[in-house]
C-alpha cells in the first residue's frame, strides 16, 4: 500500500492519507471546498462549493497521473439533498465517463461544508 501524499490538493485535517493506492487502485479521502493553499472553504453555495471539490479531485487525479476518465466509482456527500440537481450540473462537467456513485444526505459534513467527494480510480496499467 502506498501512501498519497500531494499540495495539489488540500492537505488531510485529521489523521487519514489524501489517498492510498492498493495494487492497480487508486481509493481517494473525501474532498471538501478548501483551498489546496490557505485551508479556507471556497465558495458559499452548492455550485462553488462543487466546483472547487473537483478541483481538488482533479489535483489528486493528476498528481498520480490519472484523470476524471480513469474513476471507476464515487460516493457523494450533500449536506441538503434540495442541492442534488445544482451538485450534479457541476459535477456532470467533470464525471463525463460516468463512473458508478452513490449520493446521500448527510446530518453535517466537516467544517459545516456543502458536499464532499471521494472516489475510487483505477490506475493505468
Amino acid at each position: 500500500m502506498k501512501k498519497v501524499s500531494t499540495d495539489k490538493a488540500p492537505a488531510a485535517i485529521g489523521p487519514y492519507s489524501q489517498g492510498v493506492i492498493s495494487g492497480n487502485l487508486f481509493f481517494t479521502s473525501g474532498q471538501i471546498p478548501l483551498s489546496p493553499e490557505s485551508g479556507e472553504i471556497i465558495g458559499s453555495d452548492i455550485k462553488e462549493q462543487t466546483l472547487q471539490v473537483m478541483k481538488n479531485m482533479a489535483g489528486l487525479l493528476e498528481s498520480q497521473n490519472v484523470s476524471f476518465d480513469n474513476v471507476i466509482k464515487t460516493t457523494c456527500f450533500l449536506a441538503d439533498m434540495g442541492d442534488f440537481a445544482a451538485f450534479n450540473e457541476v459535477y456532470a462537467e467533470y464525471f463525463t465517463g460516468k463512473p458508478a456513485r452513490s449520493c446521500v444526505a448527510v446530518k453535517t459534513l466537516p467544517k459545516g461544508v456543502l458536499c464532499e467527494v471521494e472516489a475510487i480510480v483505477e490506475m493505468n496499467s
